[in-house]
């Protein structure tokens, strides 16, 4: 946040002082100090958020459990069975729900990020703040969903007398640092155009199932050819969800060239998505 000061008066009348409060400009200054104070902020939002969303309902959180486990289930039965889609030695159930704890995370993020803006339009009219909060406490919110998810992932390890790799305690906040930037940055980009085309909203759920079949999720990587294997791996979730897999079932090896890049590629979509929510949202009060 910059502050510029002018001086404006008629000939004869005394200076008025009028200070111009403006966000950081420039595609790559992401205002991380300005993010910093107003860290507090975030949490109101975070808190805000979670009890909108399970307010008048009669089981509360529980519906971050019973979602991903209920669409487990369904993958299961027409993929595992009916389809039979192959789960690398590991039972699908395990397989399917592994990959839906960390989809359902990304997605949540995404899909809240992206319509955050208009939906604190009130707020952004009224006062100002590092506009960057609102998305980023979108993603923020999904931790909790994710948090029951696991332990539901927990339980269903133990009924199939699965023991996880130790290093798993290690790698999940490097494989939850990736979804969060990933989401942080691609839904920051769709939240920016979403304040100026409205058609945003209705395409996201789209987008977003459309990116459900072209990641890893209810099939294995190995399914796609050598060939277009290149492909998958700049979808950053399709090496999250992968290495989620061998740490789990310590079943194949952990591809750090794969790991990698998905750091990378995620790395630069939270640049290039938070570089343009910078640029543009100086217009957002205008425009909401």
């Amino acid at each position: 946040m910059s502050h510029r000061s002018t001086s404006e008066a008629a000939p004869g009348a005394p200076a008025i002082t009028v200070t111009v409060i403006e966000p950081p400009r420039g595609l790559l200054n992401l205002g991380a100090r300005e993010l910093w104070r107003f860290r507090e902020l975030a949490y109101f939002f975070v808190w805000r958020d979670l009890k909108v969303r399970y307010k008048q309902t009669v089981i509360g959180a529980l519906w971050a459990v019973i979602q991903p486990f209920v669409a487990m289930v369904v993958f299961t039965v027409f993929f595992g069975v009916f389809a039979q889609i192959p789960s690398n030695g590991t039972p699908y159930p395990v397989f399917v729900y592994t990959g839906l704890v960390f989809w359902n995370y990304f997605s949540f993020g995404l899909s809240h990020a992206s319509s955050s803006m208009i939906e604190n339009g009130n707020i952004i009219r009224k006062i100002y703040f590092p506009r960057l909060i609102i998305p980023i406490a979108s993603s923020l919110t999904g931790l909790i969903d994710f948090a029951f998810a696991l332990l539901v992932l927990g339980g269903i390890l133990v009924y199939y007398r699965i023991m996880p790799s130790l290093a798993m305690i290690a790698y999940l906040p490097i494989l939850l640092s990736i979804t969060f930037c990933a989401s942080v940055g691609i839904g920051s980009f769709f939240a920016a155009i979403n304040v100026k085309y409205r058609d945003v909203r209705y395409a996201m759920p789209f987008v977003i199932q459309m990116l459900l079949f072209v990641t890893p999720v209810i099939y294995p990587a190995s399914m796609i050819g050598e060939r277009y294997r290149w492909i998958l791996m700049l979808n950053p979730m399709a090496s999250v969800i992968e290495t989620a897999r061998v740490l789990l079932t310590r079943d194949g090896h952990i591809s750090f060239a794969s790991l990698g890049i998905a750091c990378a590629v995620s790395a630069v979509c939270l640049v290039l998505g938070i570089g343009y929510f910078r640029k543009t949202e100086q217009f957002f009060a205008d425009l909401i």
